[in-house]
């Protein structure tokens, strides 16, 4: 009988070990999931994400009346 209860506290402790885990990694282990389940996906294709896509120059025409364009001069 000893052995039972032993058993099961042992089991019961993993589990809550287990929960703690995650209750305190959900972020990071949702990116996870998230990271494997993309890669996982022959349908999911990197270059349909919207924030993938960055301007290569942001700001082509600068306005030349702003003073943060102007070079600093060292003395």
């Amino acid at each position: 009988m000893a052995a039972i209860t032993s058993a099961l506290i042992a089991v019961a402790g993993v589990i809550l070990g287990w929960i703690a885990i995650e209750m305190a990694c959900k972020p990071c282990l949702e990116q996870g999931r998230n990271a494997i389940g993309r890669s996982l996906n022959p349908d999911y294709d990197p270059d349909d994400d919207l924030n993938v896509h960055a301007p290569l120059n942001p700001n082509p025409n600068p306005d030349p009346s702003d003073s943060s364009s102007n070079p600093v001069k060292a003395v």
